[in-house]
């Protein structure tokens, strides 16, 4: 006897996007947590889901970009794909209400189509580096952006992999915040992905720096401006 076949479900009629922030101690949430949070938070808010055809379908929640497990971002993205065509901004206002203290909706914007993870092409971060020397700060991140290839190593789902950290840094500039150092950092979005640890990796490798401790809060992600270093909004606004 053959299996019964799943009910198609229709694709959706409107796909919104979505810039959140997350904040405080949802920092050290995994991105598999966030996304259970996000889904909780759509039913309490009554959104009107479009799901996936098959035997097991879910709500038409894509993400994209996530940061790492122990960074804050101001600049986390999700789609929605909906069932009902709705107003965008109260689907934010409902949804910011919906989700926990820390997961909190920025922005809110219809899709104009194609793919937001093509639009997240850079990454700007700031890192506080927080009881270190500032002199040697400043000196490592002249020894650093001087070496053409900086080789570091970091265990990823394939393994150990060793690749070049420096050839992702757009730009890396000595600062500090609340009177303590920092590194203002744009990345560049490659394969394998270089995140700002593996930028403190090179760091310790090309000039010796290993501060006490590193603080990581993504301030935007989006399109790069090449002639300036930039990263802009893909959400247009």
């Amino acid at each position: 006897m053959s299996r019964q076949q799943p009910e198609q479900q229709a694709p959706p009629v409107q796909r919104l996007r979505i810039r959140y922030a997350k904040r405080g101690r949802l920092r050290f949430t995994s991105h598999r947590d966030v996304s259970r949070a996000v889904e909780r938070a759509v039913v309490r808010a009554g959104i009107p889901m479009a799901y996936s055809s098959g035997f097991h379908p879910h709500p038409r929640i894509s993400y994209a970009g996530a940061s790492p497990t122990g960074a804050a971002s101001e600049a986390e993205y999700f789609e929605l794909g909906l069932a009902e065509r709705r107003d965008p901004d109260e689907i934010g206002r409902a949804l910011d209400e919906a989700l926990p203290e820390g997961l909190d909706v920025a922005a809110i914007a219809e899709s104009p189509g194609g793919s937001l993870s093509d639009l997240l092409v850079a990454s700007d971060w700031i890192v506080e580096l927080r009881g270190a020397d500032p002199s040697a700060v400043e000196a490592a991140v002249v020894a650093f952006l001087a070496t053409e290839s900086v080789l570091v190593e970091r265990m990823t789902k394939k393994g150990m992999r060793s690749f070049d950290c420096r050839a992702a840094v757009v730009s890396l500039v000595a600062t500090e915040v609340d009177g303590e150092p920092a590194l203002a950092l744009v990345l560049r979005h490659t394969v394998p992905a270089v995140r700002p640890d593996d930028v403190l990796s090179g760091l310790a490798e090309a000039a010796g720096l290993t501060p006490p401790a590193a603080l990581l809060t993504r301030r935007a992600q989006g399109p790069l401006d090449e002639s300036t270093g930039t990263v802009g909004d893909p959400l247009g606004s």
